[in-house]
């Protein structure tokens, strides 16, 4: 809610999608059939936004897997968006996972596709115990283990994200905690490197955990990323600077 708060107030209107399986959203939790899915998804939805948006500038926000959804979207569907902003991108495969382990998950996927395999720590989401407190005990969040197709599927995105990553040319900003205890944020520092964006920007939050925007210090992190929209909405009506 930091980020509505945050960005009402200034005239955005922000949109927000539960991706399938997730929150309000139909479908078995945390499975997919595959990543597409999702990807397809937020097509239509990024449609339906610029149909009750007509004309406006159009910036996608992404979060942990959501980045993930959102950096692979941008690899065929980047043409009419302003800009992207990624927070915590889950867009690289863990150093510590081998190559055989990549082969047993996707031998589940095929064979138990919806057995669980993976658990995040919810400790990790943020120092605030609030905000802990809260994700435990919200039921739209899915606290426990991720399904063997959507885990397999997960690392095929971000194999490709690897793979493909300079396809994204459009203005990004990455934000990321240094202290991000559930995505490494060689990550976000992998993406912003392999992005071929003449204009792309990353910041490395000291200390802050994986959700940015609600850590403690969530209203400098917010600064930022006004700061950073607003200049790309001078440069749109100023074509002169740049």
């Amino acid at each position: 809610m930091n980020v509505v708060n945050h960005f009402i107030p200034l005239g955005y209107a922000v949109y927000g999608i539960d991706h399938l399986g997730h929150g309000k959203s139909d479908g078995t939790r945390v499975y997919v059939k595959g990543f597409n899915d999702y990807i397809d998804t937020l097509s239509v939805y990024v449609d339906m936004v610029r149909k009750w948006q007509p004309g406006k500038p159009s910036f996608l926000l992404g979060h942990s897997m959501g980045a993930l959804v959102s950096a692979l979207f941008l690899l065929d569907h980047q043409a009419g968006l302003t800009g992207a902003i990624l927070s915590g991108p889950s867009v690289k495969v863990p150093s510590n996972t081998s190559p055989i382990t990549i082969s047993m998950v996707k031998l589940l996927s095929t064979l138990l596709p919806k057995v669980r395999l993976l658990q995040l720590e919810a400790e990790g989401v943020s120092r605030d115990p609030a905000v802990v407190h809260a994700y435990v005990s919200d039921p739209l969040v899915h606290t426990r283990k991720t399904t063997a197709r959507l885990t397999h599927e997960i690392l095929k995105a971000m194999q490709r994200i690897t793979a493909e990553a300079s396809k994204i040319t459009l203005p990004v900003l990455i934000v990321q905690g240094s202290a991000d205890r559930l995505v490494n944020p060689d990550g976000a520092r992998m993406l912003y490197s392999a992005v071929s964006s003449v204009d792309k920007t990353i910041e490395i939050y000291d200390g802050l955990y994986h959700e940015v925007f609600n850590e403690p210090e969530h209203g400098q992190v917010l600064d930022d990323v006004e700061a950073w929209l607003e200049f790309r909405l001078v440069l749109l009506r100023s074509p002169a600077l740049r």
